[in-house]
């Protein structure tokens, strides 16, 4: 089935869907986790710098924030531990945003393939999907472990295309960060951004519409999606 999207002018029959800030409030928890093992390797970085960098994967937020190569041995002992303290300590804390599953409900209910497509690792993108109310909704998944280089570089959005069996015309994103927007664009899918992810309007502006969050698009769902 194909849905018009007015914002775009284009029938989609996809939607891809990020799932840390745009169906689960994690982005706090993700920078967070980040610090406390940078600290636990003696590598002090600010929050608000890596804050600033969650919605990339970590591949691309450890040089960023400290100079320290992702496949270097330190960096794999600090991505290491990064992983072990979010699902210890964080996971459990975490819950969904406002009608993330009804959200994503809708959009199946108009026939809509939706495809998560996240730069978390697998095992994360597992728990928080769950979290979301929506592991059952969604066609496929794509993370971190479907993808070479992960956003804002498209491989990740590539990835749910393909599982999608949808070309980019086809599909519309739905995300928080200007990497999703980033990474989207360079795949050619354009996105309708939440503010939901802690980004201000500014940092959004290559989106096609901004919500509040999917309780928010939800509401406007039959303007936007049809």
């Amino acid at each position: 089935m194909q849905t018009k999207t007015p914002a775009t002018g284009r029938a989609i029959t996809t939607v891809l869907l990020d799932v840390d800030g745009t169906l689960v409030d994690s982005n706090d928890a993700h920078a967070h986790a980040w610090v406390e093992a940078f600290e636990e390797h003696g590598v002090p970085v600010a929050f608000a710098d890596v804050r600033r960098c969650i919605g990339m994967g970590g591949d691309k937020l450890m040089p960023e924030v400290s100079g320290i190569a992702d496949d270097s041995p330190e960096g794999t002992r600090i991505a290491r531990s990064r992983g072990e303290i979010f699902m210890r300590v964080f996971l459990p804390t975490l819950k969904p945003l406002r009608q993330s599953a009804e959200f994503v409900a809708a959009l199946k209910s108009r026939g809509l393939t939706a495809v998560a497509a996240s730069s978390a690792q697998r095992k994360e993108l597992t728990q928080l999907l769950k979290i979301a109310g929506a592991a059952a909704l969604v066609d496929d998944s794509t993370s971190s472990d479907d993808a070479e280089d992960s956003k804002p570089d498209p491989d990740i959005i590539e990835a749910a295309l393909k599982k999608a069996g949808a070309a980019p015309g086809d599909a519309v994103m739905v995300g928080d960060t200007p990497y999703d927007i980033e990474a989207a664009r360079r795949a050619g899918v354009p996105t309708i951004a939440f503010r939901s992810g802690g980004w201000p309007d500014a940092d959004l502006a290559g989106a096609i519409a901004i919500f509040d969050g999917p309780w928010d698009l939800l509401a406007h769902i039959e303007e936007v999606l049809g």
